[in-house]
């Protein structure tokens, strides 16, 4: 999957790309068809950076329900040829999400489609989870015919399904499924049901990996083989390090950490780190200047997991480096620093915003840093951060640090964050926005009463009624 296209964020389709609260509240004032024709846009083409963790089916689902909007250009793109030429879940999830959405809210056509689309569909799993948790029995038991009809009456069709039986998010079809009488089809799952379950056993007790016993020198052999296949095995073998190594091994392991073969180094690192050996920071610092990619990812990740004073001090040595090795000592000081190092968090905070933009990597420590140590003078690279990164989490990483460091913020981006596409953030804005403000009072009442919203945002709402009065 490519990189989204994001729109300017101060335009109606960036915002609602952004799942801003601003595009909900700028799509109900826009002309109804501009609204739809953004709002169709993000559906349809997804614009989350990170599609499996960041939030907008919801937030798209509601915006459909207050627009009246019809579901004409989902049915086509769910349908449309591509369908079948691809069949990455990536091209459909997001419109399928927003489609059972839309199911829980009562919208028929909205659960007529995504049984058609189980029915017939490429991503026809995705669209069984949504009805999973929205359908009636009724409903599911109509499409165990064409689910099953997927999967060929042979060996390598019964192998398929029983994998997919045994992988599958929600259960409960294939439960109602097993219970049917046909024997083509409450046999055949019943079937699929044990193979998975013996396949499951068997991948448990399956040994992977070296096992206390094995030498150093063995831990180190296997972590390289891994870096042969291109899989990065020096956590595990790490781990493994740690029940194998004696006292007197540590000479062998810092050798290998100062000189090793790549998969041996970056086990070395992690190792010592892990047990915050006197001369790891300064291994560290030698990694970072002379070995390869891997090497130099696997000592920084080393450096910012340690959390002795001995590194903390470090960090504040290295800050300002113009290098790699300078960004990790900004962010080791974001997460463990105190009042004296703000001055620095703060210099790493800019000098990311400056270098990389508003979506780079490293802001996320950098941001949540700078809330906890409250650095007030950062609120306006805070609200730049804020409006103009495409990733809803890291916005609301910055909204969580505007809270601790702005003033305005309970009058300002909190409001609008009530309408955030992220549950946290609309739980922070529950908590902080200012009730004078007539459009807060009405969105609160609207999201306590609302059974598609999150506990911990209902939560938070409650938590603002007068108990005696029920009012805000």
């Amino acid at each position: 999957m490519f990189d989204p296209v994001i729109a300017p964020s101060g335009t109606l389709l960036g915002l609602l790309q952004r799942g801003r609260g601003d595009g909900t509240l700028h799509a109900l004032t826009a002309p109804r068809a501009e609204a739809l024709a953004a709002l169709n846009t993000c559906v349809l083409s997804d614009p989350r950076h990170d599609w499996q963790v960041e939030n907008r089916s919801l937030y798209y689902a509601r915006l459909y329900l207050d627009l009246g909007g019809a579901l004409d250009t989902l049915e086509a793109h769910l349908f449309d040829a591509d369908d079948v030429l691809d069949t990455d879940e990536s091209r459909t999830g997001l419109a399928l999400a927003v489609l059972g959405h839309l199911a829980s809210y009562g919208r028929d056509d909205a659960l007529a489609l995504l049984r058609r689309y189980a029915a017939h569909g490429s991503n026809w799993s995705w669209a069984l989870d949504e009805l999973a948790l929205r359908d009636d029995d009724a409903g599911l038991r109509a499409l165990a015919a064409p689910v099953l009809a997927r999967f060929p009456a042979d060996p390598d069709g019964d192998a398929a399904l029983a994998a997919t039986v045994r992988d599958a998010f929600e259960p409960r079809p294939w439960r109602l499924w097993a219970e049917d009488p046909r024997e083509q089809v409450g046999a055949r799952v019943r079937a699929a049901q044990e193979t998975g379950s013996f396949d499951r056993w068997q991948r448990q007790i399956r040994p992977a990996g070296p096992r206390p016993g094995w030498s150093v020198d063995a831990v180190f052999e296997w972590a390289q083989q891994g870096v042969e296949r291109g899989a990065a095995l020096h956590v595990p073998a790490a781990r493994c390090l740690a029940a194998v190594a004696g006292p007197g091994d540590r000479p062998e392991i810092l050798r290998a950490a100062r000189h090793g073969t790549d998969g041996a180094r970056c086990t070395a690192l992690r190792f010592l780190s892990d047990g915050d050996d006197p001369e790891v920071l300064d291994l560290v610092e030698a990694a970072v200047a002379d070995g390869t990619g891997l090497v130099v990812d696997a000592a920084l990740d080393a450096f910012e997991r340690m959390r002795s004073e001995a590194a903390v001090a470090r960090a504040r040595r290295w800050a300002g480096r113009p290098d790699a090795l300078g960004a990790a000592a900004g962010r080791v000081l974001a997460l463990r620093g105190g009042p004296q190092d703000s001055a620095l968090v703060l210099g790493a905070l800019r000098e990311a915003v400056r270098g990389e933009g508003p979506d780079a990597p490293t802001l996320w420590t950098l941001v949540d840093g700078t809330g906890r140590l409250g650095i007030a003078c950062a609120a306006p690279v805070l609200r730049h951060v804020y409006r103009e990164t495409a990733s809803s989490h890291l916005r609301g990483r910055a909204a969580r640090a505007l809270a601790a460091t702005d003033p305005s913020f309970p009058t300002g981006f909190a409001v609008e964050c009530l309408w955030d596409c992220e549950e946290t953030t609309r739980e922070l804005a529950a908590r902080h926005a200012e009730t004078g403000d007539n459009r807060v009072v009405e969105r609160l009442r609207r999201l306590a009463a609302d059974p598609a919203e999150e506990d911990e945002v209902q939560t938070a709402v409650r938590s603002r009624f007068d108990p005696d009065t029920s009012t805000l």
